[in-house]
């Protein structure tokens, strides 16, 4: 078997050697750096739209994104200078300033960490505001939340479910997801396989039943176990993690790093999960 080639470069001052092929992300993960990203995921082909993953390059004019440039040899890369610091505060600032972030897992963290202070561009500079749209009993869209990272998207076709039912419309500000001639979800090409839900970093896209116990005050992640099982619709083998609260299901994911679905599922695997929770005095549908 002939062994893999290696690239060697220098990370933060520090000697690195990685596969060939690998992404400087990938380099300095091996390193233990923890580098903030938003678009990025691992079973998605890298857009580098969010750029805050950016990185310093000897020799480079721009900050490069971090989650798509390929190592190359004799690199040497700067993660937490001043100026990547200045970027990646100013991303953040502009994005949290003009879209609601407030359930997105990471922003919080990544805002603290680079001091960053959507206020000091003023109340008015929301961008996106509107209200929730909810056209199906599955899911619900917040597109007040929406970063424009095309998670969505990329998880809609070829990544993944090769459905095609959404894109990005319109330019600058007027930029948005959208269905096919903008006709309504239920109209479009969506098979409602919830892997838009299962990309998405800030709650734009949200199940139902996540978003109606948070419009009620009683979703706690806190208090909900985890636990994998196999899905029992077919015998592809998929691995779903069922989220529960207070001994009910509220979510169903799936692991990336699983070899089956790489963290994608179709809809029954995702949404098929009611029956469970379904007593015998109530009416099947």
């Amino acid at each position: 078997m002939t062994k893999p080639r290696t690239i060697s470069l220098e990370i933060d001052g520090s000697p690195v050697t990685v596969p060939e092929g690998s992404t400087i992300l990938d380099a300095c993960r091996t390193q233990g750096i923890e580098t903030p990203t938003l678009c990025y995921l691992e079973n998605l082909t890298p857009v580098n739209v969010c750029r805050v993953c950016v990185v310093e390059l000897e020799g480079a004019r721009v900050l490069v994104p971090a989650c798509s440039r390929k190592v190359e040899a004799g690199m040497k890369v700067r993660t937490d200078s001043e100026r990547v610091r200045l970027s990646r505060k100013m991303v953040l600032e502009f994005l949290s300033s003009s879209v609601d972030v407030s359930v997105s897992p990471d922003f919080a963290g990544y805002a603290d960490r680079y001091g960053a202070n959507p206020a000091r561009y003023g109340p008015d500079a929301d961008t996106v505001a509107q209200p929730v749209t909810v056209d199906n009993d599955l899911y619900v869209r917040d597109y007040a939340k929406r970063i424009l990272c095309y998670k969505c998207v990329e998880a809609c076709g070829t990544d993944a479910q090769n459905t095609f039912a959404i894109a990005v419309a319109g330019r600058g500000f007027d930029a948005h997801i959208s269905t096919e001639y903008a006709v309504p979800l239920p109209d479009s090409a969506c098979v409602y396989c919830g892997n838009c839900i299962g990309v998405c970093p800030t709650g734009a896209l949200m199940f139902t039943t996540e978003h109606e116990m948070r419009k009620e005050g009683t979703w706690d992640e806190s208090r909900q176990k985890k636990k994998d099982t196999i899905c029992s619709y077919c015998g592809v083998g998929c691995t779903l993690t069922v989220h529960a609260q207070d001994n009910k299901i509220v979510k169903v994911t799936s692991p990336v790093d699983q070899s089956v679905t790489h963290g994608h599922l179709c809809i029954k695997g995702r949404f098929g999960w009611k029956f469970v929770q379904q007593t015998s005095e109530e009416p099947q549908s």
